[in-house]
């Protein structure tokens, strides 16, 4: 059902000043940048590494565009640090629903558009141990545009 760790997501103040953090510091490069008005952030997708089933990777850096955002609001409360984790899966709609059946609150009726065009859901923290956690499905190749 779940195939991998498809990334970790990282709020931050500063989006640029991070990225260079994590450049200078590890040597991690921007794969994709796009803002998500919906979700009022702008991001950056620093790959890690290629997986098994074809997908990859990623620390996804978070600045929120709004204070009235989900990540603006979590900055605010919280301050920088990882705001979630995400797991890959080939199937997010089969998936959301096999863990909605276990109990779970997943957060979105029916999933939404994600980085690179990816297909999200998020399940509530309360239900995963205080973890906010997302379920991904990555857009086929020809879609992740750069």
């Amino acid at each position: 059902m779940l195939t991998r760790i498809d990334h970790i997501g990282i709020a931050c103040f500063d989006l640029d000043k991070t990225v260079e953090f994590y450049r200078a510091t590890y040597g991690f490069e921007v794969f994709h940048s796009e803002v998500n008005e919906e979700q009022g952030v702008r991001e950056a997708m620093l790959k890690i590494n290629e997986t098994s089933d074809g997908g990859a990777s990623y620390l996804q850096l978070l600045e929120p565009t709004r204070e009235d955002s989900a990540v603006g609001k979590w900055l605010a409360k919280n301050g920088e640090g990882v705001h979630h984790i995400a797991f890959g899966t080939a199937d997010v709609d089969g998936a959301s629903d096999a863990i909605r059946n276990k109990g779970v609150r997943v957060l979105y009726d029916e999933p939404r558009t994600g980085s690179m065009g990816s297909r999200i859901t998020f399940l509530h923290p309360k239900d995963c141990h205080g973890v906010l956690t997302e379920l991904v499905t990555a857009a086929p190749p020809a879609a992740t545009d750069h």
